[in-house]
Formats: C-alpha cells, structure tokens, sequence
C-alpha cells in the first residue's frame, strides 16, 4: 500500500451527514435552530477533525457568527448521540468530525507532534490486526481508535536538513 493510498479517505457525504443529524437531535428531543443547523453544515463540510475554536473561527470568518459555547453545547448533543467523532490529539482542545452511526468512513489518524498536523488514514491490515488480537483475548470490540503519533513528511525533512546541516 502507497502513502497516498493510506491517506484517502473518503468523509460522509456532507448532505446525507447533516439529514441525519438533524434528524437524530429533533427524534431526542432537541429543537432545530439557524445557529446549530449552521454549525451542523460545517461539520458535515470539514475534511477531517475540527476543535470547537476552529469551528467558530471558521463560520466567524464566512460571516455566521456563532458562540463558541453553543458549539461546544452542539458538539456535545452530537456525541452523546454518537454523529461525531471526539479525538484528543493532545494539546489544549479535542477535535471532533462527522461520524455515521454504522460505522460507515472508519479511519484513524496519524498526528504530528512537531506541527499538530492531523491526517486520517484507513488500513485494512490494521483492522484485521484488531479483529485477531480481539478474538485472541475473547473480547467483543466495538468502537476503537487509533492514534499514531510522530512526524509529519514536512517536518521529517526539516528535521533531516537541520541534522545534514548540523553534520557538515
């Protein structure tokens, strides 16, 4: 397998993403309103995983301004409900992303702990790994993530040209 073919990895369909979410939170219960459809469109929109910051700054910048606590408050319905997905990378904030409740756009990520940068990834061989190791320990599992952790390609040769330049 390529780099590139680890890395693509396709996001749920934005439309079919927000319909269903919409949906889910008006079936528990919770009203629809601009600021919270507004913020569902940019979820469902992102390529990979947004911080709660991140998000507001975004529809602050497009000239929606929404609080910062009402993401928080969306992103938290939206878990409990599990149509997005909350990944700790480290650092100050949680990261969030779409999440279709089958299972459907699995991925992991790979997190550069030079420049944060976040990168999805699929591997089959990886899932057939846990699939053994689950069976190995007789151990039913569901939902699991995987976080790998290191240098980014842009900050591994930075750090090569400073080690080659360091040497001469």
């Amino acid at each position: 397998m390529t780099s590139t073919e680890a890395t693509r990895v396709p996001s749920p369909p934005a439309d079919e993403w927000v319909e269903l979410a919409e949906r889910e939170l008006r079936r528990a219960g919770h009203r629809a309103s601009v600021p919270r459809s507004t913020i569902l469109r940019m979820i469902g929109a992102q390529e990979c995983v947004l911080t709660a910051r991140e998000i507001a700054d975004e529809l602050r910048a497009a000239g929606k301004p929404v609080g910062v606590a009402t993401v928080y408050r969306t992103l938290e319905l939206l878990e409990d409900l599990r149509l997005v997905q909350r990944l700790d990378v480290g650092g100050d904030s949680a990261r969030y992303e779409p999440a279709m409740p089958g299972g459907e756009h699995h991925h992991h990520h790979l997190v550069c702990d030079a420049c944060g940068r976040v990168t999805p990834f699929q591997d089959p061989h990886l899932e057939r790994a846990i699939h053994r190791a689950a069976e190995r320990v007789d151990y039913r599992v569901g939902d699991h993530d995987v976080i790998l952790r290191g240098s980014c390609p842009d900050c591994a040769e930075g750090s090569s040209r400073k080690a080659r330049g360091a040497r001469s």
